[in-house]
């Protein structure tokens, strides 16, 4: 208020003044509030100090040094070319691969012939709208198109659980730990100029105690943890075995009325979806507790948003920040003591067993489980049910495609199920009808080109298509929505793949062409039985696309 009122030596007085009032840290504080550099400030007490006459000096307006950028107008101009994006910058600018500190920034203006400092050039970008910025990770690259179907997908299951009083849990491996005198990120408060001295290099000593596991249960419901800290590898069994633990120690105690468990995992590491000893060990665990578990994957790309990284984890990596992971009890210790004001209870323990690596688990082995695939995404959401299945009947079915004759659909009449096609069989019968001119043409155009002249034998007279042309229609149709592999088609069809891949590059094109566009299914098989399965389980007169 005082201020518009005051002449220079005046404003320079009474912010010596309040300095000196405020104390240790008050021309710091002055010059913050005045706007004005601490020189002035510091002045301005000198001057109340010094008691002398006359108390400073009055410049007249206008007086004083001048600002660089008011002495060189081209100074503004040069230095917003040099920050701009480097796709827009100076491609001739040797700053342009270099970092843009003010330093530099300052150096590169001076050599241009603008004598500047790296303070005013920093006070030039901050009134230009720059500021230091970092890097914000939120690009989370090419995303899945059922990404946020299956966080849906994922929620409805946990709320459908919790709500019937089941237990839910994510589980994960943590980050692997150097055990020994090696540098933890962070920082923790101790006596001043006395840190932990630590190893220069983060080398595993291979004398030493190795490294530390930790794997991860989050009971969602409960807000509890249950951590084993392995101390061999991180395998699919020593993460069943995990889960087993966290079982008899907690969750049969916890959930003594439970039928059915949810699991949520990442999609890889050795609880990820295409892991089969994952798949295999909780199918024994399953037996083992008379349990159906069912797990649902997070979607490729997303595991940081399983609910253990930011509940658990994220707490148990600021538990332990700065201090040195000497030993595995020095990390069991820390991981227990982990609490948080939502009430957060962690309970952790070692596990020194031992976990091969390079099991081999048959597809024979995968047709055996007591596994049932869910309707959405069944590579992504199983159920592993306690019942054993009749391995004698899976293994036969497995040996060979052609004898798994039950399992198959009846001809393709069973492959044209709207539920698989994602049309309604009226549709891909004009499907059939738009395309089946234009396939017999590329089909004698083809058969021409091979003899290398005229047809000597009428048509029909010889070898018959493997594939007719609405069976290829059919075909490609499926394979655009991604049911299953190419072998598993060729299966499915009763041909090889060669004949498939044959009819795929024939009518593609031509699907493209007629502006046909087939959405993937959400739907995933891996033999013909799960075909039969899911074609067993669909209504007749339900007609929808999981897409």
């Amino acid at each position: 208020m005082l201020f518009p009122h005051l002449d220079e030596r005046q404003r320079r007085l009474l912010m010596g003044a309040e300095a000196r009032i405020l104390g240790h840290g008050g021309i710091r504080a002055v010059a913050r509030a005045a706007q004005v550099s601490e020189t002035t400030v510091r002045k301005g007490v000198d001057e109340l100090d010094a008691g002398e006459e006359p108390l400073g000096r009055v410049r007249r307006p206008g007086g004083g040094r001048k600002k660089a950028v008011y002495l060189d107008p081209g100074l503004r101009p040069a230095l917003l070319a040099l920050v701009e994006p480097d796709e827009r910058g100076d491609p001739m600018s040797p700053l342009r691969w270099t970092v843009k500190s003010t330093r530099n920034l300052a150096a590169e203006l001076t050599r241009r012939g603008h004598r500047v400092s790296a303070d005013t050039v920093g006070d030039l970008l901050r009134q230009e709208g720059f500021s230091l910025q970092a890097g914000a990770k939120t690009v989370e690259g090419k995303q899945h198109p059922d990404r946020d179907a299956q966080f849906r997908y994922i929620n409805e299951r946990a709320r459908e659980h919790m709500g019937a009083g089941q237990p839910v849990i994510s589980v994960d491996a943590k980050k692997k730990e150097l055990v020994g005198d090696y540098k933890n990120a962070g920082h923790q408060w101790r006596p001043a100029r006395e840190p932990v001295l630590v190893k220069t290099h983060d080398f595993l000593d291979r004398q030493g105690p190795g490294k530390a596991i930790p794997y991860g249960i989050y009971d969602v419901a409960a807000n509890t943890g249950w951590v084993s800290v392995g101390t061999d590898h991180d395998t699919a069994a020593f993460a069943v075995a995990s889960i087993r633990r966290w079982w008899q120690a907690r969750g049969r105690h916890d959930y003594p009325a439970a039928t059915r468990l949810l699991i949520t995992a990442d999609a890889g590491g050795s609880n990820g979806y295409r892991t089969r000893a994952w798949k295999t060990e909780l199918a024994a665990l399953a037996a083992e507790m008379g349990l159906d578990i069912t797990v649902c994957h997070m979607p490729p790309g997303t595991s940081k948003w399983n609910k253990i990284e930011h509940r658990l984890f994220s707490h148990i990596s600021m538990n332990w920040r700065g201090r040195p992971l000497t030993s595995h009890d020095v990390i069991v210790n820390s991981i227990a003591a982990t609490t948080t004001r939502t009430g957060l209870k962690v309970h952790a323990e070692l596990d020194p067993g031992t976990y091969d690596t390079g099991i081999k688990v048959t597809d024979s082995d995968i047709d055996a489980l007591p596994m049932h695939r869910h309707r959405f995404h069944g590579d992504w959401n199983y159920t592993l049910h306690p019942q054993p299945r009749d391995t004698t009947t899976a293994a036969g079915e497995a040996k060979s495609p052609r004898s798994a004759g039950p399992s198959l659909p009846p001809g393709t009449g069973g492959l044209r199920n709207p539920e698989l096609t994602g049309m309604p069989e009226p549709a891909l019968d004009e499907l059939v009808d738009q395309l089946v001119a234009k396939l017999d043409e590329l089909r004698e155009q083809g058969r021409l080109q091979q003899r290398g002249g005229e047809r000597i034998r009428a048509r029909g007279a010889g070898a018959k298509d493997r594939l007719t042309t609405a069976d290829r229609v059919l075909a490609t149709v499926l394979y655009l929505r991604k049911l299953g592999t190419r072998d598993l088609l060729a299966q499915l069809f009763g041909v090889n793949g060669s004949t498939l891949t044959r009819a795929v590059r024939q009518v593609q094109p031509l699907l493209a062409e007629h502006g046909y566009t087939i959405p993937p299914s959400t739907a995933r098989f891996r033999t013909p039985a799960d075909v039969t399965a899911f074609l067993a389980n669909s209504s007749p007169t339900e007609i929808k696309s999981a897409c």
